[in-house]
């Protein structure tokens, strides 16, 4: 989309036409539903997180100064919308996955990777509990540094630490394993 159509679909919207925001809201929506799939738990909470999050760019396009990305800033809108959803739920820290985390020296139970795809990966990403996968998307896809992080998650930099390697050693294990039952089935 060129720049000047983005201009006359944002002066449509901020005009209050409805085709104008229709068609802000299909051009966008399917990139920005994955975004909110990246942050929750289920297709309902991401649903959710996308309607909140296009509401707020609604309300906040008179804010949008047309410098860099359009699409970056919707999906800055999009991110911090599903932290803040996370943020209501989580505020607690509980130690109820334990279980689930892998000791440190584990390793995957399979390194040929050629099975797994884009769609895998994510419902493996989207299988880890709350606080690591915000925090393994936040620094692993969105590329913010730990300082960050735990400035927009209000933890400690050594927890946002923490998180990441304990959801980088889930998704190894899980990956390896995931792969290996993948290949067992086509070998089967």
């Amino acid at each position: 989309m060129s720049l000047s159509e983005i201009k006359k679909i944002i002066k449509g919207c901020l005009d209050g036409d409805r085709r104008d925001q229709e068609l802000l809201y299909r051009r966008h929506a399917s990139k920005l539903y994955a975004v909110c799939l990246q942050y929750s738990g289920n297709d309902e909470e991401a649903r959710d997180i996308l309607q909140e999050g296009f509401i707020k760019i609604f309300e906040n396009l008179h804010n949008y100064k047309h410098e860099g990305s359009f699409e970056g800033w919707m999906r800055r809108i999009t991110v911090n919308t599903a932290l803040e959803k996370y943020r209501s739920r989580h505020n607690l820290y509980r130690v109820d996955d334990i279980d689930m985390i892998p000791e440190p020296d584990a390793e995957p139970d399979n390194d040929d990777y050629s099975g797994l795809d884009a769609n895998d990966l994510l419902g493996i990403i989207r299988e880890l509990p709350p606080k690591y996968r915000v925090v393994f998307n936040l620094y692993a896809l969105e590329g913010y540094s730990h300082r960050e992080i735990s400035k927009m998650v209000n933890i400690s930099e050594g927890t946002s630490k923490s998180n990441l390697s304990r959801a980088r050693a889930i998704l190894q294990r899980r990956v390896g394993s995931y792969t290996g039952l993948k290949k067992q089935a086509s070998n089967g």
